[in-house]
């Protein structure tokens, strides 16, 4: 069985009633619950944390060093500046898939820069919720 742990960060947890022409209308727990049944079906245990402190995260990274063999992060506005959480990620040695609802690369030019991305297996952008499925669907086939 795959061990799997999402990470949001910051403001991920006003999803629903956060810009919903950008993120949709949808909360992460009603989220989530689709991505349990997936994760149900391809032999995922999957797990969630989500922390609006930097540190808090860092500190989920590290705890989960024996316990999960992949992760999934948003790391939402750390994406762009969080040289902490790139070292956190990189010294646990688990496959990370970053993931964004918008397209960054489409909206402030100061988004389009990820300090996060050097150390995912990969980047998945832009397509709403839609993007943990498809980090799942790729880590079910791994």
């Amino acid at each position: 069985m795959k061990r799997v742990l999402i990470i949001n960060g910051p403001n991920l947890n006003m999803l629903g009633s956060r810009e919903n022409d950008v993120y949709g209308s949808r909360t992460f727990e009603q989220i989530y619950r689709d991505l349990e049944s997936f994760a149900g079906e391809h032999d995922i245990k999957l797990s969630y944390f989500q922390s609006n402190i930097e540190g808090e995260i860092i500190n989920k990274i590290h705890a989960s060093r024996d316990s999960v063999d992949y992760f999934i992060i948003n790391p939402g506005a750390l994406t762009h500046y969080s040289y902490s959480l790139h070292d956190a990620l990189k010294s646990v040695n688990i496959a990370a898939v970053e993931v964004h609802m918008s397209n960054i690369f489409s909206r402030e030019h100061w988004r389009s820069k990820s300090v996060i991305s050097p150390v995912a297996a990969g980047v998945i952008s832009g397509f709403g919720e839609k993007v943990y499925s498809l980090a799942l669907f790729y880590i079910s086939g791994l």
